[in-house]
């Protein structure tokens, strides 16, 4: 643990930087850490607090023994962890001690949502839990200096800033007989992007802000120019902290939705034998429809999966509206049975999967990066394990898949070099389309080759169909 001493002492070493607390260190977290500790000025020395967990402590133990807890394909991620590690201005704790010495706090915890019933076809209930979040925020009001600046990046139903962080920081502010007066809250949503562009889907991308109050907004912007590049992506106000939370969940419903769209389409592809990947590249040349989705296996990852929810959720328990976000619920609902159609797709050309050997390559949710939040990959496992298959599985950003509690071997050649029935492509990663990798599949006994995500280009699937069976998901009879 970093003591309250410890963390002195790191102030003290830092005394002419102002100190920024990161509020949990998950893959939004850590990150953002990160950017704030290479600011374009040095301005800040960087503690990051996360709870006294086991999971929490790793984390904690890795950023100040020199390993950042983070896989992704981002050399930049390496690059900014060593400059604040010889900087010395970027320490971790799970002390809360941490929050009374700051000048910016940033919450970046998770706000779940629980879905029951999901593998029914229907989305019969849901909840929102809002018990952990409001006692992340009851900590930092407790310990925070009166004068704070308190940033909320967590993704949360619109309202709560008003509705639940404010009335609680005020309330412990009171408690502790301290001015309401000076205390400033602001929203700004996170768009991180894991994967090869992780820095700079924070530094380099627009931002989309706003404050409790004129005052709070005004230092949320001075705050945002010293990290961002705001020359080339300028910053974006919104007139109240309900309208930046509305846009964050709508920009994620408005993606998912996209999605589920093309979720229908690709069943239609498949019994028309058309191959849908070659209709949305010829429909992508005109710009008003450019950002047309593939088919894919399903939707991962934090945000796609629930943001949606939220919004439905805040419409009916904080707006007072007793009517659902009926479309945006319906998304989720379709996106959550993608993998059963990936599942029983690769069904109708192998119907036998009792104790078939299966490899799946990749398990995270995204390509070129550690990240199995959610992912669909985990749900197709689940049917592939129903069904009697002796699955082993391949990422080479996961080391452990804390869902499905699997040790995953990294060596990729040492599980192409035993003769597999079905191989399944589930995550887009960079290596699985690389020739090396290729070539070791065209080397292999004859097998089958599922690409769920339309990974492999149709040269490779040439080469690969000289002695494999391959089939990809939404390109009709290939």
């Amino acid at each position: 643990m970093i003591s309250d001493n410890n963390i002195e002492s790191f102030i003290k070493r830092n005394q002419n930087k102002s100190i920024i607390v990161i509020q949990g260190l998950g893959f939004v977290g850590s990150v953002m850490a990160l950017v704030c500790a290479n600011s374009k000025k040095d301005y800040y020395a960087v503690i990051g607090i996360d709870l006294p967990t086991e999971h929490g402590k790793k984390i904690i133990n890795n950023i100040n023994n020199g390993i950042f807890p983070l896989t992704a394909e981002d050399p930049k991620i390496e690059e900014f962890y060593q400059n604040s590690y010889k900087r010395g201005n970027f320490i971790a704790s799970y002390d809360e001690y941490g929050y009374s010495c700051a000048d910016i706090i940033i919450v970046d915890v998770n706000l779940d949502v629980e879905k029951n019933n999901y593998t029914s076809g229907t989305l019969n209930d849901y909840n929102v839990d809002l018990t952990s979040f409001k006692s992340a925020i009851t900590a930092i009001g407790l310990n925070c200096k009166p004068d704070a600046l308190i940033i909320v990046e967590t993704t949360v139903p619109p309202g709560t800033c008003q509705e639940v962080v404010k009335p609680i920081i005020i309330e412990c502010l009171k408690q502790r007989k301290l001015s309401t007066d000076n205390i400033k809250i602001g929203h700004s949503y996170e768009r991180v992007m894991p994967g090869p562009d992780y820095i700079d889907s924070i530094q380099s991308f627009f931002r989309v802000y706003s404050g409790i109050d004129k005052k709070s907004a005004d230092a949320v912007e001075t705050f945002l120019h010293t990290i961002i590049q705001t020359d080339k992506y300028p910053l974006t106000r919104l007139g109240n902290t309900n309208a930046t939370e509305m846009a964050k969940v709508l920009e994620n419903s408005y993606r998912a939705m996209n999605i589920a769209f093309m979720v229908e389409w690709s069943r239609f592809a498949e019994e028309s034998g058309v191959d849908l990947y070659e209709v949305v590249d010829a429909i992508r040349m005109r710009p008003t429809h450019a950002n047309l989705m593939y088919p894919g296996i399903g939707v991962g990852g934090y945000c796609l999966p629930k943001d949606a929810l939220l919004a439905s959720w805040a419409r009916q328990n904080i707006t007072g509206n007793n009517e659902p976000l009926v479309q945006s619920e319906t998304a989720i609902i379709i996106n959550d049975q993608m993998p059963r159609f990936a599942f029983e797709f690769m069904k109708k050309y192998y119907p036998d999967l009792e104790d078939s050997k299966i490899l799946l390559l990749g398990i995270s949710y995204r390509s070129d990066v550690g990240d199995t939040r959610f992912s669909p990959v985990g749900k197709l496992y689940d049917y592939l394990t129903e069904a009697g298959s002796n699955i082993t599985c391949h990422d080479p950003y996961v080391k452990f898949w804390e869902e499905q509690s699997l040790d995953i071997n990294q060596n990729l050649i040492s599980h192409l070099s035993s003769s597999k029935d079905i191989i399944i492509i589930s995550t887009g990663h960079t290596l699985y389309k690389n020739k090396k990798t290729i070539n070791a599949l065209r080397d292999l006994d004859s097998t089958f080759i599922y690409d769920t995500i339309g990974l492999l280009s149709a040269d490779q699937i040439n080469i690969l169909k000289q002695k494999h069976t391959v089939k990809v998901l939404g390109r009709g009879d290939l």
